[in-house]
């Protein structure tokens, strides 16, 4: 597990990264996901940091299973959102056939290509038939620690390389971003939205 380091970052780290993305205006991503799906799905957010799209999804009436790997950042989301995030790692996820959508913003591209792809395959058959995953990773082609914590980029080559390892999921829509938090507008962003086929 080489994100270990990753989730000391996020657990020493909680306050300061809960203040920069709680309240973040992410509406239109949030909204391009929830058009795939009916209106009472129900939705895995996978990495939910500060619980900010865990809220938005509730308030919404989706119902949601929130999880973060951070216990600092299960507290600061459970308290935000008024409801349990449970703490577990990427590769304790064990359900089958459970979810209309699996939310994973820029949560995953913190595990290395051989932890990922196992993850993955564990989203996918969580996921029920035709259901959808949205995804996003910095822009690039690097691969390692980065302010530190643990970081796998990806381009659409790099993307499509990968999804090779998966069997049943197909990209449906893919599109580049810059970051939304202020001051971050340079840094680009490889939005994800896949389906389970």
């Amino acid at each position: 597990m080489k994100y270990k380091n990753t989730l000391g970052y996020y657990d020493d780290h909680a306050d300061e990264f809960y203040k920069s993305t709680v309240t973040v205006e992410f509406t239109a991503i949030q909204e391009r996901f929830l058009a795939k799906l009916e209106a009472d799905s129900y939705i895995l957010d996978f990495g939910c940091g500060s619980g900010r799209d865990t809220k938005y999804f509730l308030e919404k009436g989706y119902r949601v299973d929130a999880i973060d790997g951070s216990k600092e950042l299960c507290r600061l989301a459970g308290d935000f959102v008024g409801a349990e995030v449970k703490n577990m790692f990427f590769e304790e996820l064990s359900e089958v056939d459970k979810y209309d959508g699996i939310w994973a913003c820029s949560s995953i591209l913190h595990l290395p290509i051989d932890e990922l792809t196992n993850v993955m395959r564990k989203m996918a058959v969580a996921l029920k038939e035709n259901g959808v995953i949205y995804t996003s990773f910095k822009y690039g082609t690097f691969t390692g620690e980065r302010n530190g914590r643990f970081f796998t980029d990806m381009t659409e080559e790099a993307f499509a390389d990968f999804l090779r390892r998966i069997d049943g999921l197909n990209v449906e829509e893919q599109w580049v971003t810059s970051d939304v938090r202020p001051g971050r507008g340079a840094e680009q962003w490889l939005n994800l939205i896949l389906r389970k086929r």
